[in-house]
């Protein structure tokens, strides 16, 4: 198994941190050439969602990708990649998004939520998070909550959390993405 991380901005480099201990193979995405690399899916990191837009647009790589995804490549977008996928941008998942929703860097916080189909306690870092408004299709599935707002969902192959994963140790968040893969 073989994931694309995008490496534009954010935290890429600990996405492929977790795939590593995970046994699984990277490859950091920066331009075109990048993406023409076989893969079987792709990590959308959190960073600045217009930032990232702009530098897709810029490089060439956002019709490349939207359309890989709409074909049915696996993705896992984190924070900045949830909103990226929402219909604000890539357009590819139907959520309803609030970017900031937590404020600025000082609103950051850690929380232990349920997340469906993976347990009640799992490790969640909010950093200047968006939330989920909600979903817009029956087709996406809302797979955890915090404080009422919806911070994890989940539409056939795309995920998605408002929060990081790859800053705790806990790789459950991952292993659920490489089961969307390998279906």
């Amino acid at each position: 198994m073989r994931i694309a991380v995008l490496a534009l901005q954010g935290a890429f480099a600990e996405h492929e941190q977790m795939l590593h201990r995970l046994g699984v193979d990277t490859f950091e995405v920066r331009q075109l050439a990048d993406w023409q690399q076989p893969k079987d899916g792709l990590i959308i990191p959190g960073g600045e969602s217009t930032t990232q837009s702009k530098l897709l647009h810029e490089l060439g790589l956002f019709e490349p990708i939207r359309k890989d995804i709409l074909a049915g490549l696996p993705v896992f977008g984190t924070c900045a990649g949830l909103i990226l996928l929402s219909p604000m941008h890539l357009d590819t998942m139907a959520i309803d998004v609030q970017r900031n929703a937590y404020g600025r860097q000082l609103g950051s916080f850690h929380a232990t939520a349920p997340v469906a189909g993976i347990g009640d306690d799992v490790p969640m870092t909010f950093i200047r998070a968006p939330y989920i408004n909600q979903v817009l299709s029956p087709e996406c599935e809302v797979l955890a909550q915090v404080d009422g707002h919806i911070v994890a969902a989940r539409q056939g192959r795309q995920l998605v959390t408002a929060f990081h994963p790859e800053l705790d140790d806990d790789t459950r968040i991952h292993e659920l993405f490489l089961s969307t893969v390998t279906d």
